[in-house]
């Protein structure tokens, strides 16, 4: 029985690329989600276990680091691709995906016994992939505002840091659950795709997962012809602008995980210091010097005490003020607080008799204000 002949999936850069970014996903997965669930006791357990936060967190930057240093191999590597080789764009979503995401609905619940045929990509992976594009982009911009906060406070509001971290741990959340249910199952579950691995696929798996490629394979009609001429032409062009640019980028790298230092270091613990607390509360104003009793009046008097004692809370802010002689007539929503002529009547004393009134008065003072409603509350 002869073997199957098998499909190159992948190439050995391809395979490395893949593997560098699973292994700093993996470590930023394992770090950073204790640190979003930092108080709970399995979070503790699980930072204690790798070596404290200062380790965990050193750890987490480094993968972050390794994840951008991927990136921009991805970005210049797809470049190459579009320009050099002329590849075809066969990762962008189109209407195609759209009937194949149905279909497979329609077929998993039992309306359709017709299994989609796919092609280079499926609409899963495609889904996974700009994914991935999606959460790198958001985990960089936020990353870069946790990571420099005095920095963003210097062009963007302070409301940008808090909301920048619900983003990151929500979306390093969304991430790491796509990847253990979409990812495991689609890929390791479902059918166990070795590809990323062996770099190649059966031919049965081929009819089984992307059927319209290995049609096309067979027809000699996968890849565009390019004319070697040409093609080398166009690299000469792309390797100058490339390595320019993949300096560039790198920098920008080193850039972002060199920027600012205050939020790598984690503040140490201080040690406790002994605050001074004065015993005695702090002095009141002194209250004004009474007249004689027969000439107190609001101006000569009354009014200094009201604005010493009482102002603090009834003043120009709504409800009850008592700034002026005219405020004190008013009252409040309950009338006027002084009745002329009738102390015991009026509700500047009925409140200050109950000793509880924040602006207590003195028994003589509240004795001249008695005297003073006595004599009919005069103004001046």
């Amino acid at each position: 029985m002869s073997k199957q002949p098998g499909y190159v999936r992948f190439t050995l850069a391809q395979r490395i690329e893949h593997f560098t970014q699973l292994v700093s996903f993996t470590v930023l997965a394992i770090t950073g989600v204790p640190q979003k669930f930092a108080t709970e006791p399995w979070a503790e357990a699980m930072i204690a276990g790798m070596g404290g936060i200062e380790l965990v967190r050193i750890v987490h930057r480094a993968s972050a680091t390794v994840l951008l240093i991927a990136t921009v191999y991805h970005l210049v590597l797809l470049g190459y691709k579009l320009y050099v080789t002329r590849t075809r764009l066969t990762m962008l979503p189109g209407l195609k995906d759209a009937i194949d995401a149905w279909q497979v609905f329609a077929h998993n619940i039992g309306l359709s016994k017709v299994w989609p045929k796919m092609g280079r990509y499926t609409f899963e992976e495609k889904v996974e992939y700009w994914a991935f594009v999606w959460g790198t982009v958001v985990m960089a911009v936020t990353g870069f505002i946790l990571w420099n906060p005095i920095a963003t406070a210097r062009f963007l509001p302070g409301e940008a840091i808090p909301a920048a971290k619900a983003a990151h741990g929500g979306e390093a959340l969304l991430a790491v659950l796509s990847i253990l249910i979409w990812h495991f199952y689609g890929v390791h579950f479902r059918r166990f795709n070795k590809s990323m691995w062996t770099g190649k696929l059966s031919e049965e798996e081929m009819h089984h997962e992307h059927p319209l490629e290995l049609a096309e394979i067979k027809a000699g009609t996968a890849e565009r012809p390019v004319d070697p001429v040409a093609r080398n032409e166009r690299r000469r062009k792309f390797v100058p602008v490339a390595a320019i640019t993949s300096v560039l980028l790198l920098t920008a790298v080193v850039w972002f995980v060199t920027f600012e230092e205050t939020a790598v270091a984690t503040i140490p613990v201080q040690p406790t210091v002994q605050v001074f607390l004065p015993q005695t509360p702090t002095p009141l104003p002194p209250s004004p010097t009474p007249p004689p009793a027969s000439s107190l009046t609001w101006n000569a008097y009354i009014g200094t005490l009201v604005a010493t004692k009482c102002t603090g809370c009834h003043g120009e802010a709504g409800g009850l003020a008592l700034t002026t002689y005219a405020e004190m007539q008013a009252g409040g929503a309950h009338g006027s607080v002084v009745n002329a002529a009738a102390p015991d009547a009026s509700q500047l004393i009925a409140v200050q008799t109950t000793g509880d009134h924040p602006g207590i008065l003195s028994d003589e003072e509240l004795e001249r204000i008695r005297i003073w409603i006595t004599n009919g509350a005069p103004e001046k």
